[in-house]
């Protein structure tokens, strides 16, 4: 959890009301706990931890580091095949 988050509790009810007011809360690094009526904790929400950095800043550092690389149109087709390769489907146990 990053430091200094906020953490909102809310019902499911409050949830089905304003989905979109929730998931801007959680873009801006909130944590949301979704609670039955009585309470009891259900689900959290949260942002995605994301595995690796981005190509962009890939490319700052090797600027930075001072590399003369050439990305060619065949290093951008193996990317594109990388990022291909690691989507899966979502397929939900309940279906």
């Amino acid at each position: 959890m990053i430091e200094g988050m906020a953490t909102f509790r809310i019902t499911e009810a409050e949830l089905a009301r304003d989905v979109r007011a929730v998931l801007e809360k959680i873009e801006r690094g909130s944590e949301v706990i979704i609670e039955r009526e009585d309470h009891r904790p259900v689900a959290v929400m949260k942002q995605p931890q994301v595995a690796g950095r981005m190509i962009s800043e890939v490319i700052a550092d090797l600027k930075a580091r001072g590399a003369h690389a050439v990305m060619d149109d065949d290093f951008a087709h193996d990317i594109e095949e990388g990022i291909k390769a690691q989507r899966q489907p979502w397929n939900p146990s309940w279906q």
